[in-house]
């Protein structure tokens, strides 16, 4: 498990979702399920799926999102990162194709892929972070984007009734003034309780334990590092899987669930997405002030876990 210190200041953050909505009654004509057995189980409501769109498209529509809000100049973008398991090819990277959408392919950018499955973008942002901090990037373009359902398998409902597409975006800084903590961590699946080949498959017992066990701890871990007590805490942005998952946390964490922003009930579980996606909501609703502070945790496939306090 690796703890880090950082510093991070976030310019502008976006989403994107696609236009359209598969409710649980929609899945109920595919499989045997039912709202109800949904609903009850995991939280979900409703997910969006990308008919036409490709996992670049929603990446650039995200980041298009936070240049706006942020009215950040774009050319001064010199470092994007996407984190994604569902690429639209095996190569290019998405971030490369990110780079030419948005009209940015005459200047001198940096642009990769991660794949740390749904603790992707808290990987990317330890990374972004270093890089940063190094002198050599200045602002950085930092973006979870998935199409998993394009590797749903939909005769199987006890996964296809899981996941959405969606995309995310963050413009960030180095900045002395905003400490940031990151805690992240990786084992290897060798019994596979959680793994895609040409589509998703899932123990989702096995998964749950394992996340109600890591979320906790990687969170406990960062604020001892920080010398932190969760009061301070304004919200905890968790990877939006299952909202039993969360509530296992609170209750270990001995937090209420208010702390927690959740929204897996109108996107499902988005994967590296899903963080973004939140925070990204969470700001909209302006609920957040400067000097707030943040964290960010996300547990998957890998098996990979870690988290993230961000000083807003």
């Amino acid at each position: 498990m690796a703890t880090h210190q950082g510093a991070l200041r976030i310019i502008a953050t976006g989403r994107y979702v696609p236009d359209l909505v598969v409710t649980n009654d929609d899945l109920s004509h595919i499989v045997d399920t039912s709202d109800d057995w949904i609903t009850s189980r995991t939280g979900i409501s409703e997910r969006r799926v990308a008919f036409l769109e490709a996992t670049s498209d929603l990446a650039s529509k995200a980041a298009e999102a936070a240049i706006r809000q942020g009215n950040f100049d774009k050319t001064q973008i010199d470092l994007i990162i996407v984190a994604t398991f569902t690429p639209d090819l095996r190569s290019p990277s998405v971030a490369s194709l990110v780079q030419m959408k948005l009209g940015l392919n005459h200047l001198n950018i940096i642009a990769f892929d991660i794949n740390a499955a749904c603790t992707g973008f808290v990987y990317a942002l330890n990374i972004a972070d270093k890089m940063l901090n190094s002198g050599a990037y200045h602002y950085a373009l930092v973006i979870g984007a998935e199409v998993i359902s394009k590797v749903t398998d939909y005769t199987d409902r006890n996964t296809c009734v899981l996941f959405g597409d969606g995309a995310g975006a963050m413009i960030l800084c180095h900045d002395p003034q905003k400490v940031a903590y990151f805690n992240v961590a990786s084992r290897g699946d060798g019994d596979q309780i959680l793994y895609v080949d040409d589509t998703v498959h899932m123990d989702g017992q096995k998964v749950f334990q394992f996340a109600a066990k890591v979320f906790s701890e990687t969170i406990q871990e960062l604020l001892r590092m920080g010398r932190i007590i969760i009061e301070t805490i304004k919200k905890i942005i968790p990877h939006q899987a299952n909202l039993r998952i969360i509530q296992h946390a609170a209750k270990t964490l001995d937090v209420p669930m208010d702390r927690f922003f959740i929204n897996i009930q109108k996107y499902g579980n988005t994967s590296a997405a899903s963080i973004p996606i939140a925070f990204a909501e969470l700001a909209e609703n302006d609920e957040l002030m400067s000097g707030d502070q943040v964290i960010f945790v996300g547990f998957g496939a890998g098996l990979t876990w870690g988290s993230c306090l961000l000083t807003l």
